[in-house]
């Protein structure tokens, strides 16, 4: 058995720890292996052998093959423009090519696209399906539709969720731009505090959870965002953000609503604490580094700076 992945796992469960190679150079050996009479044939052998989040696209002479793994981890849809098919990972890029779009592939399904049209089936055993919740979250395009729902208007009703389950008496509900701005606006809209775009963004700096140093993720939230003093000064401030990793950003958010006079600094975060890494495409640190890993939700408030700190629940947010 192959690992999909770019982590250091126990595979085995015996201790020995093996380091898995690219994604999709462990998929092209095992097609380059294959004996299979076709090059469908010979995806489905390939894949079979993977267990992980996976969505995959190989393009022949003849042939576009897409795959989307058993559990259906990632997205993987269909779309037509005039008399051509296209496949794509979120509905946005459809929209930007002027495509229409078609339908969701099934978790498993093999779709075979060539000159006469296309061929589709589900080319692996029923497995439970496993679609990863942080899409809707986090990562996909907020103009993007995933598995039938509108992904804006899937983070604004987890914000009214979050106010349900944790409300607080505010004068402003900021966002921590920008995948906190459609569960801040639901927050707002739920409690009927004022949502103001507190926080501006300077979208020529990267995301900063992934950079490889402390000093340089510091720095790269001074660059990235700034408070908006006329906004906060003396206001009892709700910062609503999709998640907290090592919780390096948070600190440096809530210090900077302080700085701009904020009276309060309460955080509100549109998703669970993340206690565990994530093994399925996703760059998330080890365990050691997790801040909700490592703490309470009062050890992190403390941490933080913040006047009260919570998350939405796993219930509320299903």
């Amino acid at each position: 058995e192959m690992c999909i992945g770019d982590r250091r796992q126990d595979l085995a469960g015996n201790g020995h720890i093996f380091q898995t190679i690219s994604d999709t150079e462990v998929v092209l050996h095992l097609y380059a292996r294959s004996k299979a009479p076709t090059p469908q044939d010979a995806i489905v052998e390939s894949v079979a052998q993977v267990h992980g989040a996976f969505s995959l696209v190989l393009l022949t002479k003849d042939l576009l093959i897409a795959v989307r793994d058993p559990h259906g981890f990632r997205p993987l849809v269909l779309g037509k423009l005039g008399d051509s098919l296209v496949v794509c990972s979120e509905t946005c890029a459809l929209d930007i090519i002027g495509a229409e779009f078609a339908r969701d592939t099934s978790p498993g399904e093999l779709v075979v696209i060539d000159g006469s049209g296309v061929r589709s089936k589900v080319s692996f055993p029923k497995s439970p399906e496993r679609f990863c919740v942080f899409e809707y979250i986090y990562f996909a395009r907020p103009d993007s539709v995933i598995e039938g729902a509108n992904v804006y208007e899937a983070r604004k009703r987890i914000g009214a969720e979050l106010a349900r389950e944790n409300g607080v008496d505010a004068d402003v509900v900021i966002p921590v731009p920008d995948s906190g701005t459609p569960a801040a606006m639901g927050y707002a809209s739920e409690t009927g505090i004022p949502f103001e775009l507190g926080i501006i963004r300077n979208h020529y700096v990267g995301r900063t959870f992934i950079e490889p140093a402390d000093n340089i993720r510091h720095l790269g939230v001074k660059l990235k965002q700034n408070a908006s003093r006329a906004v906060i000064e003396g206001k009892r401030v709700v910062l609503v953000d999709d998640s907290i990793v090592r919780g390096t950003t948070s600190v440096k958010i809530v210090e900077m609503m302080r700085n701009a006079g904020a009276k309060e600094v309460h955080m509100r975060i549109s998703s669970p604490p993340t206690t565990y890494s994530c093994f399925y495409g996703v760059d998330t640190p080890e365990r050691d580094q997790l801040l909700a890993a490592q703490h309470s939700v009062e050890e992190m408030r403390e941490f933080m700076g913040a006047d009260s700190l919570a998350f939405v629940s796993i219930e509320g947010l299903y």
